[in-house]
């Protein structure tokens, strides 16, 4: 049995490192033999502890971010981070890296990218700034202030990690149809958190994505994780109350404005209505 891991080798948003034990405890109570399919496999740490206490199982593992990829440059990134840490210790703990050596920085990452084709921006990022705030390409570092996170010591090669698991790269839906009518099967449910930034993953999310994930669940068994700030349990609640009321903007117009709060923060308002003078079961 290969080693047991209770958090992601590379930084991860959202991974459920918290949920670990927790996590176990549920795992553990399924009978051998039993397949579990990982639609939104993340970091792949729900699929690793799942493989490791049901070595018999098929464990399908989503990745649809590549984490893979990232697991197989550690050394590369290791070599990188090894480069930036002197220049970074110029500079007090925690504090913002400025001058010269911020440009310095920026050189080795361009070289970097010039030469081998690929940086972990997201194990950069976790680096460079600070905690949950990361970014995709050195164009969108350089908007960002730069700070001395950097970790002391190299990300451990993790070649086990993803051992054993059957490895895919789809839309969960896709995925869901494949195993929806496999006997017993589990799925384990992990959305992007519905009103938390969702900018590092590779699709983007609206309200109707969150509810439509939930249209897998009836009829299967589940591992599902969500958050109070999303509100969706609430939501379901207020929806189980309420069977009846469908659709209420079915019969609307709408329209939409384009607002600014400052340089970075834009958001739509939307107002919806009905046809004034028409009868309101013919409003469309």
């Amino acid at each position: 049995m290969s080693a047991l891991y209770l958090s992601a080798p590379l930084p991860f948003v959202g991974q459920k490192r918290m949920f670990a034990k927790h996590f176990i405890e549920v795992i553990k109570q399924y009978p051998p033999g039993t397949v579990f399919v990982d639609l939104f496999g993340g970091s792949g740490l729900l699929s690793h502890i799942t493989k490791h206490f049901h070595p018999e199982s098929r464990v399908i593992y989503n990745d649809f971010d590549n984490y893979r990829h990232r697991i197989n440059n550690i050394e590369r990134t290791n070599r990188l981070l090894s480069l930036i840490r002197p220049i970074s210790d110029r500079f007090e703990r925690h504090k913002p890296i400025t001058g010269e050596s911020r440009e310095q920085i920026f050189k080795l990452l361009e070289q970097e990218e010039r030469e081998n084709g690929y940086i972990d921006f997201i194990t950069l990022s976790s680096s460079l700034m600070f905690s949950m705030k990361y970014k995709l390409s050195i164009e969108d570092m350089r908007s960002e202030v730069l700070y001395n996170n950097v970790r002391k010591s190299d990300y451990a090669p993790s070649p086990d990690y993803l051992a054993g698991l059957e490895i895919e790269s789809c839309d969960y839906r896709e995925l869901f149809e494949r195993f929806k009518d496999t006997p017993g099967v589990v799925f384990l449910v992990d959305p992007p958190y519905l009103s938390t930034d969702v900018g590092t993953y590779r699709m983007y999310w609206r309200l109707a994505d969150y509810l439509d994930v939930l249209s897998v669940l009836p009829g299967h068994n589940f591992i599902y994780f969500t958050s109070e700030k999303s509100c969706i349990v609430e939501l379901c609640e207020w929806m189980g109350r309420h069977p009846s009321l469908g659709d209420p903007f079915a019969r609307c117009q709408r329209r939409e404005f384009k607002a600014t709060m400052n340089y970075n923060a834009r958001y739509t308002d939307i107002m919806l209505f009905t046809i004034p003078g028409l009868p309101p079961d013919n409003a469309a």
